[in-house]
């Protein structure tokens, strides 16, 4: 297994068990029930001490997530806040790191500024990354920017379930056959960032109009 294979796959596992520890009958989970595979996690019995895990509607909610992290990350890791994301399975936390002493920001320093941010700031993000699993009840995920290069260190890819008819096929078809995306799901990833690319302020507005929902929900009387 290549080294940075095996960093992945650290920081993968320990991100889910907690630092050499193992849950009951083989299950990772921070001393039992918790995050992770088996007994001990959202495949078995309870991921955050909840049989069959975090249901959809059971998820915290986590609004105050951007806050939380802000007030959590040492100030000395990013150059400003944090740029935290959100949705039902993961929270990707990147930031901007400083240029490094004397150099130009080139592509080659900013590869290396970054990989050393990530190796030494590896146990302390697993540990970070602990506590706001059980707060949130989503994975965490990291990168880190500098000099307009951005690199994510280990984060999910979700499988999502669909339907789609022939026409809609042969689109993802014709973007595998022209080289642009290497399989049907990378040209389904790939239409996505495209809509998102151009849909950008419409979908930022459709999200704060489904805040304001959330909020006068909240605020209404509890049956």
């Amino acid at each position: 297994m290549h080294k940075q294979d095996r960093e992945d796959w650290r920081e993968r596992e320990e991100g889910r068990r907690g630092p050499g520890r193992r849950g009951r009958r083989g299950g990772f989970g921070p001393g039992g029930p918790g995050p992770g595979f088996g007994p001990g996690g959202p495949f078995g019995r309870g991921a955050f001490g909840r049989p069959g895990g975090w249901q959809q509607a059971d998820l915290p909610p986590a609004d105050d997530a951007a806050d939380w992290f802000a007030g959590r990350l040492p100030s000395t890791w990013f150059v400003g806040a944090a740029d935290v994301s959100v949705d039902r399975e993961e929270i990707l936390v990147v930031g901007e790191l400083a240029p490094v002493d004397g150099q130009e920001n080139s592509p080659a320093a900013a590869e290396g500024r970054i990989s050393r941010f990530r190796e030494q700031t590896r146990d302390e993000r697993i540990a970070i990354a602990l506590q706001a699993e059980q707060r949130y009840g989503r994975k965490v995920s990291w990168g880190a920017s500098l000099a307009g290069q951005r690199q994510l260190f280990t984060h999910q890819a979700v499988p999502v379930m669909t339907r789609l008819r022939q026409p809609q096929r042969q689109v993802l078809d014709t973007l595998v056959d022209a080289g642009v995306a290497r399989s049907r799901s990378d040209a389904l990833a790939w239409c996505v960032a495209l809509v998102g690319q151009h849909t950008e302020q419409w979908l930022s507005e459709l999200r704060a109009k489904m805040a304001e929902v959330d909020t006068l929900r909240a605020e209404g009387p509890t049956i």
